[in-house]
């Protein structure tokens, strides 16, 4: 039984990785940001923990109540969209908004939790996008393109600060999700399942690539020397 941490389990693929993970009967530990959510996540047969992962102060005290853990797994899915109304340039609201959640949650918990993930030999993955990638880039939903880009520099940044672990980043796919919107290619559960069969595989060979739901690789460093 492997401790698989999710930070980010609300609503869609942080919820449906929750309940999937606790159906292979491992321990599962979820974050979500409403206490209103807390019940539903903890029928999932899941720990939860309130916390707002764009709020650093709420996330300041992870580690302590996480202290003495060994984190097999641990996923940051904890993100937010607004590509279709985010403005050129977009309000500082707007900014604001994606990239504490998209960039800030991601690099305030990374120190707290590393040393567990480590201890563990384990994998973290924090969720991306082909979007974040600079040759696929055009004018489409800027803002969220640059929040992912930002979040794979800071994994690769990060790499070799934790030896030990795997950091790398995830491509769940678009996705049917609230974020994704029904005219998604992929369903939920299959990208679900995708994400679960492909860090499965995953060895430290793949630290610092962008890891995608089907299993393929993109090295994000692939312009160093």
């Amino acid at each position: 039984m492997a401790l698989i941490l999710i930070l980010g389990a609300s609503r869609g693929l942080g919820r449906a990785l929750t309940e999937a993970y606790a159906q292979q009967g491992h321990r599962v530990i979820a974050t979500v940001r409403k206490a209103e959510d807390m019940a539903g996540v903890k029928a999932l047969s899941a720990e939860v923990l309130q916390m707002d992962l764009a709020d650093p102060a709420s996330v300041s005290g992870l580690a302590w109540r996480l202290d003495g853990e060994s984190i097999d797994l641990a996923l940051y899915v904890a993100g937010v969209w607004d590509g279709k109304d985010a403005g050129v340039p977009p309000s500082q609201p707007q900014f604001d908004a994606v990239m504490h959640s998209n960039v800030l949650g991601f690099m305030q918990v990374l120190p707290q939790i590393a040393p567990m993930v480590q201890a563990a030999g384990g994998v973290m993955g924090a969720f991306s996008s082909e979007m974040s990638l600079l040759a696929q880039a055009d004018g489409y939903a800027w803002l969220y393109r640059v929040s992912k880009a930002a979040l794979n520099m800071a994994v690769v940044s990060a790499c070799q600060q934790w030896p030990g672990m795997t950091l790398l980043a995830l491509d769940p796919g678009w996705v049917q999700t609230e974020m994704g919107g029904a005219q998604a290619p992929l369903t939920l559960q299959q990208s679900v399942q995708g994400l679960m069969q492909a860090l499965a595989t995953v060895t430290p060979e793949d630290q610092g690539c962008l890891l995608r739901h089907d299993g393929l690789r993109t090295r994000l460093n692939q312009g160093q020397a």
